[in-house]
């Protein structure tokens, strides 16, 4: 029997920089979700191999079930039966995300949308601008500064390498302050 819901659909947003909780955050709301007996789709492009193939992971190893795609268009043929939908590292998306999570919305859908803000240069990283503009709700997180335990909002990236999208963990990026950060040069 399907849950009977209000027609309230909404964007939410939750942003910031690397090893700031975003995927863990988006995994916290899609459980409730679930708790709550919400059909909930979650996904994931494909060029996010960190973790795991199949399933959104957090830092901390908390984990989902997602599909796995290579098109914003996918996402809105196979999210038509959900309630929620969970979208994570958006910023890896096209524009087209933008119109995909208006639309869903507006058929009454809660998208949940997580995605770096920024990219290692400190420069608005993919739609994620766009998504933060059109989102009903937004929460922006930071991380802690490995460098003096301030508060960080930035992501530094420690190899050479000055292509924009370079897929790496803790061996390839840290979060700085605005004061401990570096530009990259």
């Amino acid at each position: 029997m399907k849950k009977e819901i209000n027609n309230f659909g909404c964007i939410e947003v939750i942003c910031g920089n690397m090893f700031s909780g975003k995927t863990e955050e988006l995994i916290r709301r899609l459980r409730r979700a679930k708790i709550a007996k919400l059909n909930v789709k979650i996904f994931k492009p494909k060029v996010d191999t960190r973790y795991d193939e199949d399933n959104i992971v957090s830092h901390n190893q908390l984990k989902l079930k997602s599909f796995v795609v290579d098109s914003t268009a996918a996402i809105y043929e196979l999210a038509n039966d959900a309630d929620v939908i969970g979208i994570d590292e958006a910023q890896f998306f096209d524009d087209d995300i933008i119109d995909v999570t208006k639309n869903l919305s507006s058929k009454g859908k809660r998208v949940i949308v997580a995605g770096l803000d920024t990219d290692f240069k400190g420069k608005p990283f993919g739609p994620m601008p766009q998504l933060m503009c059109e989102s009903d709700f937004l929460d922006k997180l930071q991380a802690i500064c490995v460098k003096c335990g301030n508060p960080a909002s930035y992501t530094q990236r420690l190899s050479k390498d000055d292509s924009q999208v370079v897929i790496g963990e803790t061996d390839i990026y840290e979060a700085r302050c605005r004061h401990c950060y570096m530009e990259p040069t």
